[in-house]
């Protein structure tokens, strides 16, 4: 019996899944995780620390989520589990710090939580780092 190749999905939805991966984690990167790298000790000045651990245990896991996990995303590596940390982060933010904000007020924030499940839902796709396209799933029969 012949086996047939089984593709995950089609060109155009790997492209899709990097553009949506790499898009995303450099705007987090850029508009939260750099800044607070860059600025750190302003940073610990004004993080809000909404359940009291402190400014410096407050601002450590949202480095993590800004800085780390938007590299992993982008590469690839570990992206599902590397979503995990941005969704807390960003769950945090909207309920806990802004949970007075309207939806218009936090719209940016909603968007970028929508667009991180759907990342941990999806997994990165085939463009990555370490995905070896010559092994193959296979439909059928095993090799």
């Amino acid at each position: 019996m012949k086996t047939i190749p089984f593709i995950s999905s089609a060109p155009q939805t790997d492209l899709g899944l990097f553009f949506l991966r790499l898009s995303s984690s450099l705007l987090l990167l850029y508009v939260h995780g750099l800044p607070k790298v860059l600025h750190f000790h302003a940073e610990l000045a004004r993080i809000e620390d909404p359940f009291g651990m402190g400014p410096y245990m407050s601002l450590l896991p949202a480095i993590l989520a800004e800085v780390v996990c938007p590299v992993l995303i982008i590469l690839g590596v570990w992206a599902r589990l590397a979503c995990l940390p941005v969704i807390g982060v960003l769950l945090v933010a909207m309920l806990f710090v802004h949970p007075d904000w309207s939806v218009a007020e936090g719209q940016f924030g909603w968007l970028l939580l929508i667009i991180f499940i759907t990342q941990a839902i999806t997994g990165p796709g085939r463009w990555r780092i370490g995905n070896n396209t010559k092994q193959g799933l296979h439909y059928g029969t095993s090799k």
